[in-house]
């Protein structure tokens, strides 16, 4: 890492020769009409500021809809700008869709128990689904229309391939010319051959961040994969190499279960079954301790720089949201949240960080981004403070310490000393 470090003397906005203007990072001019028809109550709605600018892209809220399922096509994608979602990132996409052939069912439910009767409440989710199979021509023009008619909006295409730097050169010329604000790299992918497996070999992240760089024009963010020891590690690597932002964290290698009716593994595909990619609420808190490590590493190491952090896992309400921003997060994404509750749930997300916000007293985002990373420290300081507070308390103990201080002279006094009212 060493060669990385030296490298991140330069200006990081430089790209062997090539500088991400800054027109790149500003909102395009509002383009046709009606555009501000079509803004969602969420954007009007009174309280504290829900609007977010990250790598100079500005955003009427910080929750955007993660690449999956909610935007896997044009369809979707508008029915997220019409609800109110902040932004929009784009299923994820290849140049070759014909070597994606997907199975169903692809999905399996962990639900928790509930008495007879009653519904279950769904807490995990497994998916074995890949990224795109439709046409890249198809994508390309959808993100386009996208763009033409919400201009306003932020849309965020998410791009994978494999270990060629041709291939990774023309899958970046044609998707920014759709006029995309931004680009997330998905190496997290939990199964398939090429996610996961760039994002957990930093040597090969390296190189395969400084092709995207020295060819990208718009913002990069690097979407980590979590099924790695430390994820600051490509997370530091990915900057190093020139993106802008980091996405974490896409979903986690796992088996969901056998059915032990029939001995068989879910989701169950003619008896048959794959590890898959686990996400929904029961991954949170292993969320939430990723995205603080690299928000640490981001604090400790690029003081000053405008990196962006987005938060992803299990994401369900504005509650959840700001536990990710207190920890650094800029924007946070949802997905599973979003197939369980439909793409009206934005308006719930904002309603309940606003309520957060003013229970606190916060008027905008940046008010409590990242103050809780402060309260993370090591076992021996919360020895070390444990001890410091027990013996202040010894020091200002009130009343007597043992049966055997009664002196029976005084005794009403005595009492008293013990009284709390």
């Amino acid at each position: 890492m060493a060669g990385l470090r030296e490298q991140s003397s330069f200006p990081w906005l430089m790209r062997l020769g090539r500088t991400k203007h800054p027109s790149c990072y500003g909102m395009k001019p509002s383009e046709g009409h009606g555009v501000q028809a079509r803004c969602s109550a969420v954007d009007r709605e009174e309280g504290p500021d829900l609007s977010v600018t990250v790598n100079g892209l500005k955003l009427p809220n910080p929750f955007l809809i993660a690449s999956g399922p909610p935007g896997t096509n044009y369809t979707v994608m508008k029915r997220a700008f019409d609800e109110g979602w902040g932004g929009v990132i784009a299923k994820t996409v290849s140049l070759d869709s014909e070597k994606v052939v997907n199975v169903t069912p692809r999905y399996a439910k962990l639900k928790a128990w509930a008495p007879a009767g009653t519904k279950s409440e769904v807490i995990g989710w497994e998916n074995i689904e890949l990224i795109s199979d439709r046409p890249f021509e198809t994508m390309l023009a959808e993100l386009q229309q996208l763009k033409k008619e919400y201009p306003d909006r932020i849309l965020v295409a998410s791009i994978m391939e494999e270990y060629h730097r041709s291939s990774w050169e023309e899958i970046i010329e044609r998707v920014e010319a759709t006029g995309v604000d931004a680009l997330e790299i998905n190496l997290g992918c939990a199964h398939g051959k090429m996610g996961a497996a760039m994002g957990q070999d930093c040597v090969l992240l390296e190189e395969v961040c400084g092709w995207i760089n020295a060819k990208a024009s718009v913002p990069i963010w690097a979407k980590m994969t979590p099924n790695v020891t430390d994820i600051t590690q490509p997370a530091r690597t990915a900057l190093l190499a020139g993106c802008e932002g980091i996405a974490a964290i896409n979903t986690i290698m796992g088996v969901m279960g056998i059915n032990l009716d029939t001995l068989r593994p879910e989701p169950c595909v003619e008896g048959y079954s794959i590890p898959g990619g686990y996400s929904s609420k029961a991954i949170r808190p292993i969320a939430l301790a990723k995205v603080m490590s690299i928000a640490q590493m981001m604090k400790a190491e690029f003081p000053g720089s405008d990196f962006s952090l987005s938060g992803i896992g299990g994401v369900e309400t504005g509650n959840d949201a700001a536990e990710f921003i207190l920890l650094g997060a800029n924007t946070v994404q949802v997905c599973t949240g979003v197939m369980l509750h439909g793409y009206g749930h934005v308006k719930s997300l904002c309603k309940d960080l606003q309520a957060f916000m003013s229970k606190h007293g916060f008027t905008s985002i940046e008010d409590f981004r990242g103050a809780s990373l402060d309260y993370f420290t090591t076992h021996a300081d919360l020895v070390k403070r444990q001890k410091e507070a027990v013996e202040k308390k010894q020091k200002v103990r009130k009343g007597l310490a043992s049966d055997k201080d009664w002196t029976g002279e005084g005794l009403a006094k005595e009492t008293e000393t013990m009284v709390s009212n």
